[in-house]
């Protein structure tokens, strides 16, 4: 196996590592991601900001875990028998030291929800990259479909209490024509075929 291949997954292995570190708790991201998601939202209320910093503080976990494995699995490819489930694996482990080291410092808490949610960002890669396009066509469908009926709760919840839902009348419609139009698309190419 070359070693270089290795480099990739070993080096986003230490991004991850500065980013369990102190400087990057949520009072810190907060001081850089809040301005922004106010210029972002500027109809959003206190309360609405910071569930906008949870939910990027909690895609940026997915995220990191899901190049993670993508990247251990290409390392590992055409190298050992089942390079998708050792780059599960691998990420998984990767996981439960990244809480392990916040839980070691003043200003993080280490979090098992977390070890799941990096676990989970790590197997929808896996998954994808493993069925190709027609994998990652059926997790873009669901992503869409979970993002159209959370768009609709959260524009009936912001209705009922009088709250603006500013950008999710436009994007929760948007999320439940696309899979629609989606459809349409490839019909219309395997008619072509």
């Amino acid at each position: 196996m070359s070693l270089l291949r290795l480099l990739p997954p070993i080096a986003w292995t230490g991004v991850i590592a500065v980013l369990s570190g102190p400087g990057w708790g949520g009072a810190s991201t907060g001081l850089l991601l809040m301005p922004l998601l106010g210029a972002l939202l500027p109809w959003a209320g206190p309360e609405q900001l910071e569930a906008a910093h949870w939910l990027v503080r909690k895609g940026a976990h997915a995220s990191e875990y899901a190049v993670l494995a993508g990247l251990w699995r290409w390392a590992l490819a055409r190298r050992i028998a089942r390079p998708g489930l050792t780059a599960f694996g691998l990420s998984v482990f990767t996981a439960a030291l990244d809480e392990l080291h916040q839980a070691t410092t003043l200003t993080r808490t280490g979090s098992p929800a977390d070890v799941a949610l990096d676990s989970a960002g790590a197997a929808v890669a896996l998954l994808a990259l493993a069925g190709g396009r027609a994998t990652a066509d059926g997790v873009i469908t669901a992503l869409l479909w979970i993002a159209a009926a959370g768009g609709t709760a959260l524009i009936a919840i912001n209705w009922m209490a009088d709250a603006a839902s500013g950008w999710l009348w436009l994007s929760a419609p948007a999320a439940w024509i696309t899979p629609a139009v989606r459809q349409r698309m490839r019909a219309r190419a395997s008619l072509r075929d």
